[in-house]
């Protein structure tokens, strides 16, 4: 015996959902979860880091990403 095909909506609904949630085990079972949202295929928070200047992360408290100008730590001697 053959499976019965897909309908359109079916199909449409199941590519929605694998698009939205990614199966995972949690406690031996296997569970839908929602994805992690990114931008360009990169997670939010790599992104900001990536592309953020230094005053936006002052002002959004992400003090542990700025790195400080290489400038001021060179001296002359």
């Amino acid at each position: 015996m053959s499976k019965r095909k897909l309908t359109a909506a079916a199909k449409r609904a199941r590519r929605e959902r694998k698009r939205k949630y990614m199966m995972v085990f949690m406690n031996g079972k296997q569970v839908r979860v929602p994805r992690p949202q990114t931008i360009d295929g990169m997670p939010i928070d790599e992104y900001i880091v990536k592309n953020a200047d230094p005053i936006w992360l002052h002002q959004n408290g992400h003090w542990e990403h700025i790195t400080p100008p290489e400038d001021e730590f060179q001296t002359e001697t």
